[in-house]
């Protein structure tokens, strides 16, 4: 099941059944990725890394030191959908798949301050 991509009026979508996102923290300037995986229609948050730590930002407990970042499997629910803000005030966030990675930003489309939702395409349905 492919992941689609939506800002404003556009839906993109990506062939690909599992990603990272990736972001750098605005103020602390340290490297956050995270694994998901699209199952039964829904996303799920596999692992998370961090890559430092700062104000607000401790690696939580059970969290591993490996490669220079702290390992995680963050305990959250499935989620049908996953909503980002998408603003040009910060640094925006980066979709690694397939052995690429590429700014959010150039499969959103020109979007600006609109939130970007990902979500599992369903039967070429993207209706929002």
């Amino acid at each position: 099941m492919p992941l689609c991509i939506a800002a404003g009026a556009l839906v993109a979508t990506l062939a690909a059944e599992s990603f990272t996102l990736a972001w750098t923290h605005s103020i602390e300037k340290i490297r956050w990725e995270e694994d998901w995986r699209i199952e039964n229609g829904r996303l799920h948050l596999v692992e998370a890394r961090i890559r430092g730590s700062g104000a607000g930002m401790e690696p939580p407990d059970g969290a591993v030191l490996r490669h220079g970042a702290w390992h995680y499997a963050p305990v959250i629910p499935p989620l049908p959908r996953l909503r980002l803000a998408h603003s040009t005030f910060t640094a925006g966030y980066e979709l690694c798949a397939e052995g690429r990675c590429r700014p959010l930003a150039d499969l959103a489309g020109s979007a600006e301050n609109e939130p970007v939702e990902l979500f599992a395409c369903e039967g070429g349905n993207h209706a929002r």
